[in-house]
């Protein structure tokens, strides 16, 4: 497996990968799906930030994490928020460690004081995997996200770099 910047050429599978996510699960509150130019978008402003959207390639890609500031504003600029997701074959492979440990020493290099997860309450492996990883849970903020008719918590992780 190997661990890269994503290119703009990668926003399709970007979106096989997010897309499912977005339709189908609670994982996320987002219901609005990522085209192909937003994420070449996305992929654009991320690398002109310093912090790129990271690809898991086995030989495709199984997997992306990217991060952003947690809240605007100049005494936010050291928090940042990631997002990671591995397309199902992916998981339970040990590619989202490699991915969150590339992630995190991206982010060390920019200065960043720590990440935030923010994981939906029915995302218990998204819960599990980062407590796995070092995050502890901060914070739950009760029934803020709504989805498919039902309201569910954000769970708040924090990892100290």
């Amino acid at each position: 497996m190997k661990i890269r910047v994503a290119e703009r050429i990668d926003a399709e599978s970007i979106a096989d990968i997010w897309n499912p996510v977005i339709r189908d699960t609670e994982a996320t509150f987002n219901s609005v799906e990522k085209s192909e130019e937003d994420l070449r978008a996305l992929i654009a402003g991320k690398r002109d930030s310093g912090l790129p959207v990271l690809v898991a390639c086995d030989p495709a890609i199984a997997g992306f994490a990217l991060c952003g500031q947690f809240r605007g504003g100049i005494g936010y600029a050291r928090t940042m928020e990631h997002t990671i997701m591995l397309a199902p074959y992916a998981r339970g492979k040990g590619m989202g460690r490699k991915l969150m440990a590339a992630l995190e020493e991206r982010a060390r290099l920019k200065d960043i004081h720590s990440l935030i997860a923010g994981v939906s309450s029915a995302n218990s492996s998204g819960v599990e995997f980062h407590r796995a990883i070092g995050y502890k849970e901060v914070a739950r903020l009760p029934e803020v996200g709504f989805k498919f008719g039902n309201w569910y918590d954000l769970i708040l992780l924090q990892k100290f770099l």
